[in-house]
């Protein structure tokens, strides 16, 4: 069967800067580099030895484990991309790039994938890297005895072939548009250590937390529970010794700590909150911090939890969103620093679909609903139905002091219209535990998604993903989970993004969450740290070249 140049379907909307290799197989791009190679031998020559010190990246979330198989919060992924390596990364523009994989290439009918793996690689511990990691690695989740939350990219995956000790091919039982982007960076473990450990023990595995060996950058040196991970360069990496000595990713009690320690220089590298971004703006005038700023991937959300009675009614969750004051919480806690969201999806990918239907800010209409739904104020002006009270507990960070004001500002309009919510504020380990598979334990969470590098929406919608994915409502939608699956089929960009569009209209019609806005995400350093620049596709590409002087 005749190879083909990428599958459109595979590539995102800037597939026409990949390079493709005549005998049809992708792979990094070098002609660029050498075009570059003389213009910067200069610059290189002034900065190789611009290396040392440490980054200091702050935040108010600490991680949960470091296994890419088994973590769903960003500050574990994180990490896991520092000491891992997957066999491919995205560049800024979410373009494929080769990590472990020099090469690959494909069958014409996106069935059949060969990768050509990196022969200089080594594990943090020595031990060689080899196809077998590969092998082992992503055959984790097709294991009868995996429960972990990460199964979904990898279904479609009928046979993992070792061809020899650096090539690796997969057989996919029918054509999946995300395999490259999404599958194909799931970073890869090692064999040698985790090989014998039962499938059904590896989420509890001391490896996750104690010594996780990987390929990537940095090597583990400690993790301080509630302070800080200590990350050290890995000299042996395949890319080059990393500029930086050590990361530290230093775990801080709440934002104002944080804008404190960065303006002190105790932190380097940090997110900042839209509330915040004046502060950081006046820092950067001041010569202290540079700061750049883009729409990020993602969108934050009220969720609502399906399994309880309470939200089971379309009617009822639409109502909620029009008791919610959407632009009134962009402009107030924001500070403007959003746009308000009526549906699933970011501007910020190709697939985003703003021709949702939407429910605006509507205290009349959502009390119309309410009672059309059955429900009535009691003497005490709090709604019942059947004998039992609307109220429930909404669930949020203490991490996160937006979500924290978002929550108080739902649970003042909510009562306006008889609704009854306490808030409860969980550690950020807590809360991941509560919230997650399998126990679901909560009625409604402030919280936010991040999209990722391919928009494909089936993670959160599709009802094969509520026991132990991640569809932490239990939204199921019949039409929805038929147009999810054929939509990963598709080969013609521009169809997949209609039939996108259509399942994200249907889910911003049931409400399973009230969609609050899109991120403006925002990235503050130090003048003297070289590398960080914001983007919603890889925040921390080529870490190993970023330098401090």
């Amino acid at each position: 069967m005749l190879k083909n140049r990428f599958l459109l379907f595979i590539v995102f909307m800037f597939v026409l800067i990949v390079t493709a290799c005549s005998d049809g197989t992708v792979e990094e791009s070098s002609n660029e580099a050498n075009s570059e190679k003389e213009d910067n031998q200069t610059e290189n020559t002034q900065t190789e030895e611009k290396s040392g010190g440490s980054l200091v990246l702050g935040t108010t979330a600490a991680p949960t484990l470091f296994n890419p198989y088994y973590s769903t919060d960003t500050s574990s992924s994180t990490i896991e991309g520092f000491i891992f390596s997957g066999l491919v990364t995205v560049d800024t523009d979410f373009n494929p790039e080769g990590d472990l994989a020099e090469s690959w290439e494909f069958t014409e009918d996106g069935l059949r994938w060969t990768f050509h793996l990196r022969e200089n690689v080594k594990w943090h511990d020595g031990a060689d890297f080899t196809a077998d990691d590969v092998v082992f690695s992503y055959g984790i989740p097709l294991h009868e005895d995996y429960i972990g939350p990460r199964g979904l990219p990898f279904e479609i995956i009928e046979e993992i072939n070792k061809v020899d000790d650096y090539t690796v091919e997969f057989v996919l039982s029918e054509p999946y548009a995300p395999f490259i982007t999404i599958t194909a960076q799931f970073e890869v473990l090692p064999k040698h250590i985790l090989g014998e450990v039962p499938i059904a023990e590896l989420g509890m595995n001391k490896f996750n937390t104690k010594e996780p060996i990987g390929t990537g950058p940095f090597k583990f040196q400690q993790w301080k529970e509630g302070e800080y991970i200590e990350l050290i360069a890995n000299e042996d990496y395949y890319l080059g010794a990393p500029k930086l000595d050590s990361i530290i990713y230093k775990i801080v009690p709440d934002m104002n700590t944080l804008m404190a320690q960065l303006q002190v220089g105790d932190i380097n590298l940090t997110g900042i909150s839209p509330q915040y971004i004046e502060t950081a703006k006046k820092l950067e005038e001041q010569g202290k911090v540079v700061v750049t700023s883009g729409p990020s991937n993602a969108f934050e959300y009220i969720g609502y939890n399906l399994r309880n009675e309470l939200f089971q009614d379309k009617l009822v969750r639409q109502a909620l969103t029009h008791a919610i004051d959407k632009e009134a919480i962009v402009q107030a806690i924001l500070d403007g620093s959003g746009v308000v969201a009526h549906g699933p999806g970011s501007p910020a990918n190709w697939a985003f679909n703003p021709d949702v239907p939407k429910f605006e800010y509507d205290p009349e209409e959502a009390k119309r609903k309410l009672k059309e739904a059955g429900w009535e104020p009691n003497k005490d002006g709090i709604l019942e139905k059947d004998g039992n009270k609307f109220e429930f507990v909404l669930k949020t960070t203490s991490a996160n002091e937006i979500r924290q004001q978002i929550a108080e500002v739902a649970q003042q309009q909510l009562s306006e219209i008889g609704i009854k919510t306490s808030i409860e504020l969980l550690e950020w380990s807590a809360y991941v535990e509560q919230t997650s598979p399998p126990l679901w334990n909560f009625d409604a969470i402030v919280a936010g998604w991040s999209i990722g590098s391919d928009p494909d929406p089936t993670w959160f919608w599709h009802t094969s993903e509520i026991e132990n994915g991640l569809n932490y409502n239990g939204f199921s939608n019949e039409r929805v989970d038929e147009l999810l699956s054929e939509n990963t089929k598709i080969s013609d960009i521009e169809e997949r993004k209609r039939i996108i569009a259509e399942a994200d209209a249907i889910v911003a019609e049931e409400q399973p969450d009230t969609f609050l806005y899109y991120v403006e995400g925002s990235l503050a350093n130090a003048p003297n740290l070289h590398g960080p620049k914001f983007n919603a596709a890889n925040t921390y590409y080529k870490i190993h070249e970023w330098y401090i002087d």
